[in-house]
């Protein structure tokens, strides 16, 4: 039974990856400036060997501004809401001063006790 339950595990997996590939859209895929190639074609077939010839090379600023700009949909630009009310911080270990009620927050110990070298404890 476990062998049977494996089987089919692994062949729906199989198949759902055989799909996926199947399904996959270049065109979804970020246009870029490509590699350099040449147009070399295939000794045998007289066929192009490259997937983009012809293409200009991808160095320089351009290349870079237009990979910069291709991830822009896709940042994030997160803002913590809790900080708007900070007007300067304190320094490590000390709460910040805040537009609003300050927060105190008081020691745990408040006082000690000196305990005498002649106690006993039972």
């Amino acid at each position: 039974m476990k062998f049977v339950t494996l089987a089919t595990t692994a062949t729906t997996f199989a198949v759902f990856c055989l799909i996926s590939v199947a399904l996959a859209n270049p065109a979804l895929l970020p246009k870029h400036e490509g590699y350099p190639m040449k147009n070399a074609e295939s000794p045998v077939t007289g066929q192009v060997t490259a997937n983009d010839p012809g293409q200009s090379d991808a160095h320089g600023t351009d290349a870079l501004l237009k990979s910069a700009e291709s991830v822009k949909k896709t940042e994030q630009r997160l803002v913590k809401t809790d900080n708007q009310r900070i007007v300067r911080n304190q320094g490590a270990g000390r709460l910040p001063a805040v537009d609003g009620p300050q927060i105190t927050i008081d020691p745990p110990v408040k006082a000690a006790t000196k305990v005498n070298p002649d106690r006993n404890i039972p």
